[in-house]
């Protein structure tokens, strides 16, 4: 018992070096800017009544404001990824219809076009089966994934130019 106590314990330790730690003063700017970020998506839409909130674009803000340095949160995943994913999603309903095995071909097909175009976002597979849920028609792609897409990493563009620690984007493209 003692021998596997040992190795359960070593287990639980090793893994502690591939997560990231956050300093009090990033976990609070984080904070502020997811928060920030969604309300105005969310006070746009009740401004201009158009819908430029959906639940993958909450996603894409963890990556945006939680991890902003990883090539899954750059302008080109966030916008192409979740744009391919709502494409994906239009067709796959205006050819196959909203059964399960559309669910999953409408994921699998955005992670694959987003590898194959080097775009890869995981809120994009969220993006795809909401598509296929909702019954998505083509202003789906613009209203709200593309427009809440583009505006989130224009926020978090001049969220993080008012901070002096990290940059955002680390890439454009």
């Amino acid at each position: 018992m003692g021998r596997l106590w040992h190795l359960l314990a070593h287990h639980r330790h090793r893994g502690r070096e591939f997560q990231p730690r956050f300093q009090a003063s990033q976990i609070a700017f984080s904070w502020l800017g997811g928060l920030l970020a969604i309300a105005t998506l969310g006070g746009l839409t009740v401004a201009i009544h158009l819908p430029l909130v959906a639940a993958p674009l909450g996603a894409s803000t963890v990556l945006l404001f939680g991890f902003p340095g990883s090539p899954l949160a750059q302008p080109r995943n966030v916008i192409l990824g979740n744009t391919l994913a709502a494409v994906v999603s239009v067709l796959c309903v205006a050819w196959l219809g909203t059964s399960p095995w559309v669910m999953g071909l409408a994921v699998g097909t955005t992670i694959a076009l987003g590898q194959r175009c080097r775009c890869l976002h995981p809120p994009a597979g969220a993006v795809a089966l909401l598509g296929v849920l909702l019954h998505a028609r083509p202003l789906y792609v613009l209203v709200p994934i593309l427009s809440g897409s583009v505006l989130l990493v224009l926020i978090a563009f001049l969220f993080y130019g008012l901070q002096d620690g990290e940059s955002y984007p680390h890439h454009w493209v």
